[in-house]
C-alpha cells in the first residue's frame, strides 16, 4: 500500500470510481478518476489524510505482540534489557500462564517456530501434550461403543502430559541468552501479588464457572470467598502458582517433570481416576522438527509440521489459491470467498483422513504439499456453484508423494523471529487445578479421535490416523507461522481458535500477500471459515449482505457466528517493525521500541 497518505486517499477515490464501473465503462471512467484524484488530494490536505481505521504500532528495534498487555510488557522489557527474541518469548510464555489463565498456561502444551537470524535456520519446536502410557484407543467409549459425553473434556482422564515447561526451557537452552530465573521473575511477581481481573477474563470465568466450580482447588483461585466467580476489578492472586513457578525458576524443567510439582500432579491424578503417572511426566520429551515450507506470490511461508495439521493445510490452500487472481476479484468479494471456501472444504476432508502424529502414522506430507495435487483439487471447484459436503471425499495425495489457545509473536533488533501458539484446548482446559500447584490442567485428549468419524468439541471429524495411542501426540490446528521475503524476515503471525486457526492464519497471509495490507488492516478485516462439516460458510458479523446473497446464489449455506481468532502479527515494512494485536480480544497489546 502506498506510503504517501494523501496519494493513498486519492487512490482510494480512484478505486471507488472504478468499482462502480465494469467492462467497457472502466475505460470511459479514466478522465473522471484523474479529476477525482486531484480534487481529493486538495481536500485531504485540508482535512483527513488517511483512510485506515486501525493503525499498526511502529518500532525500529524490537516488537512483541500478545493478547494480554501485561505479558506484552514483560516481553518488551526483556528486549530493552538486551535479551533476544527467544528470551522474550520464554518470559512471555510464563507470564501468559499467569495473566491469561484460560489460554496461556503452565499445564498445557504447544508449538514454537524460531528463525535464527545468525544462521538463517528455521526450527519447529514441538512441545505438544502426549497421551499417558495408560491411554487406550477406546477409553472414552461406553459398553455399546458410544462416546461418553464430557469424559474427554472435563475429567481427569481428559488431561494429556503437559509440554509447556519443557518447551520453554528447551528453547531458552537452545537459543536464549538470559537466565531462566530472571526471565520468570515477572510471572512469579504477577502470580504472587495479583492483578486486576479484566472484563474479558471475568466473562470467561463466568461462562466456565460450572466446570471450574467442580474442583476445590479451582474454586479457591477463580471464585470469591462468598462462592461467586471473580468479577471485573477483583484482584486475581495465585499463591500456589507463584510457588510452582519459583520451583521451576530454581530447578528448571526437572522441578516440573521429576520434582515436587510432578508429585502433586500424579497425586491429583491418582485421587480422581486420571491416567498421568510420575513416569509419564519423567518421560516427556520436546521434539525439534523440520518446518513445513511453501511459496506464494514470491514469499516463503515457514510453518508448523505434524502433529499440527495447520502448516500442511495452509500451504495446501495457498497452492490452490495461487491459481486464482484474487487481487483482481477483490478482498472478501463473493467470488474470492466462494473459491477459498470450496478449497477449505476439500482441505478439511483431507485433514480428517490423513493427518496425525507422524511418529505413529504415515502422513502423505509431500503429496498434500504437491502443486500438482493442488492443481488436481482446483479442477473440482466451480465458479458458480458449490460442491455439497456430502459429495466431498478425501483426495488421493499419495499419487503425488514422491521418494482456548493463545498465540504471541516476537521479533528482535537482529531479525530473530519467534512465533508461539500454545494451549489448554478449551477455555481453562479441563477446569482442573492440580491441588497445591495452582496449575490449570489441559483437556487435550479431546483432540484425538475418541471414535473415528465422530466430531470433537470443535466439530472436526478425525480418522484412524488420529486415534488414541499411548505416548502419541493429538492432532492440532495450531499454526505459528513465519514468512520470509528474499530470504529475510517479513511476517510473524498465528492465532487461537481451534478448527478455525488454519483459516484465520490463511486470511492474514492472504490479506498481506494478495492485498498489500499491513498488520492492522489484515487483522481488522472480517473473517470467514468453512471446514467441510458442518457444510456452511461461517462469517463474522458485519459481512456484506450483498456478498452473502451472491454466495447463496452459488448454493452456499452462509451463517453469521461469533468472531473468529485473535491473531498477533508483526511485519517488516520499509525497515520498520509493524505490530498489531487482534482487537477481538481487547486485553492484548503490540509493544515496540
Amino acid at each position: 500500500m502506498h506510503r504517501n497518505p494523501i496519494l493513498r486517499l486519492g487512490l482510494l477515490a480512484a478505486a471507488l470510481v472504478l468499482s462502480a464501473c465494469s467492462g467497457p465503462q472502466r475505460q470511459q471512467a479514466v478522465p473522471v478518476v484523474q479529476r477525482a484524484t486531484a480534487v481529493t488530494q486538495a481536500a485531504a490536505a485540508a482535512y483527513d489524510y488517511d483512510f485506515n481505521v486501525f493503525h499498526s504500532v511502529v518500532a525500529s528495534h524490537g516488537m512483541v505482540v500478545a493478547e494480554q498487555a501485561l505479558a506484552s510488557q514483560v516481553g518488551l522489557d526483556v528486549l530493552k534489557r538486551g535479551g533476544n527474541a527467544v528470551d522474550a518469548a520464554v518470559a512471555m510464555g510464563f507470564a501468559l500462564g499467569v495473566t491469561l489463565p484460560y489460554s496461556g498456561n503452565t499445564g498445557g502444551g504447544g508449538f514454537m517456530m524460531v528463525h535464527d537470524a545468525a544462521t538463517g535456520q528455521d526450527v519447529a519446536l514441538d512441545f505438544r501434550e502426549v497421551a499417558p502410557q495408560a491411554a487406550t484407543r477406546d477409553m472414552y467409549l461406553d459398553a455399546q461403543g458410544n462416546v461418553i459425553d464430557g469424559m474427554s473434556l472435563h475429567t481427569h482422564a481428559a488431561v494429556g502430559v503437559p509440554g509447556t515447561v519443557a518447551g520453554l526451557t528447551h528453547a531458552l537452552q537452545r537459543w536464549g541468552s538470559l537466565p531462566l530465573a530472571q526471565l520468570m521473575q515477572p510471572a512469579i511477581a504477577q502470580a504472587e501479588n495479583g492483578y486486576p481481573v479484566s472484563e474479558t477474563l471475568a466473562t470467561v470465568i463466568e461462562r466456565e464457572k460450572d466446570n471450574l466450580g467442580q474442583w476445590p482447588a479451582s474454586r479457591a483461585i477463580f471464585f470469591r470467598d462468598d462462592g461467586t466467580p471473580l468479577q471485573r476489578g477483583d484482584t486475581l492472586v495465585q499463591k500456589d502458582l507463584a510457588t510452582s513457578l519459583r520451583l521451576i525458576a530454581q530447578g528448571g524443567a526437572s522441578a516440573f517433570y521429576r520434582g515436587p510439582i510432578a508429585d502433586k500432579i500424579a497425586a491429583e491424578m491418582a485421587r480422581h481416576g486420571g491416567l498421568i503417572s510420575k513416569q509419564d511426566l519423567a518421560d516427556y520429551r520436546v521434539v525439534e522438527r523440520e518446518p513445513i515450507r511453501g511459496t506464494y506470490r514470491g514469499y516463503e511461508v515457514v510453518t508448523m509440521p505434524p502433529p499440527s495439521s495447520g502448516g500442511i493445510h495452509i500451504v495446501q490452500l495457498l497452492n490452490m489459491m495461487a491459481h486464482w487472481p484474487l487481487q483482481e476479484w477483490g478482498h472478501n468479494s463473493a467470488r474470492s470467498v466462494h473459491h477459498m471456501a470450496e478449497a477449505m472444504k476439500l482441505v478439511y476432508a483431507d485433514r480428517a483422513e490423513y493427518l496425525g502424529d507422524t511418529d505413529f502414522v504415515q502422513v502423505p506430507v509431500r503429496g498434500l504439499l504437491s502443486r500438482d495435487y493442488a492443481a488436481e483439487l482446483v479442477q473440482k471447484i466451480s465458479d458458480d456453484r458449490t460442491l455439497p459436503a456430502a459429495q466431498v471425499k478425501p483426495g488421493h495425495p499419495q499419487a503425488h508423494e514422491g521418494s482456548n489457545t493463545t498465540h504471541y509473536s516476537v521479533m528482535d533488533k537482529d531479525g530473530n523471529m519467534v512465533a508461539v501458539t500454545y494451549t489448554l484446548n478449551t477455555h481453562f482446559g479441563s477446569g482442573i487445578v492440580a491441588e497445591g500447584t495452582g496449575i490449570v490442567l489441559n483437556n487435550e485428549m479431546d483432540d484425538f479421535s475418541a471414535k473415528p468419524g465422530v466430531p470433537n468439541v470443535y466439530g472436526l471429524i478425525g480418522g484412524e490416523a488420529n486415534a488414541i495411542e499411548a505416548r502419541k501426540r493429538p492432532l492440532s490446528s495450531m499454526s505459528p507461522t513465519l514468512v520470509l521475503k528474499d530470504g529475510q524476515p517479513w511476517l510473524i503471525t498465528g492465532s487461537p481458535g481451534g478448527a478455525r486457526i488454519i483459516t484465520t492464519v490463511l486470511q492474514i497471509l492472504s490479506n498481506t500477500m494478495d492485498y498489500g495490507m499491513d498488520p492492522a488492516e489484515a487483522t481488522a478485516s472480517l473473517r470467514f471459515h468453512q471446514q467441510w462439516t458442518p457444510d456452511e460458510i461461517r462469517v463474522e458479523q458485519g459481512f456484506s449482505v450483498d456478498t452473502i446473497a451472491l454466495l447463496r446464489q452459488r448454493g452456499q449455506s452462509v451463517v453469521v457466528k461469533p468472531a473468529m481468532g485473535r491473531t498477533q502479527t508483526i511485519q517488516v515494512r520499509d525497515g520498520q517493525l509493524l505490530g498489531f494485536s487482534d482487537p477481538r480480544n481487547p486485553d492484548g497489546a503490540a509493544l515496540g521500541y
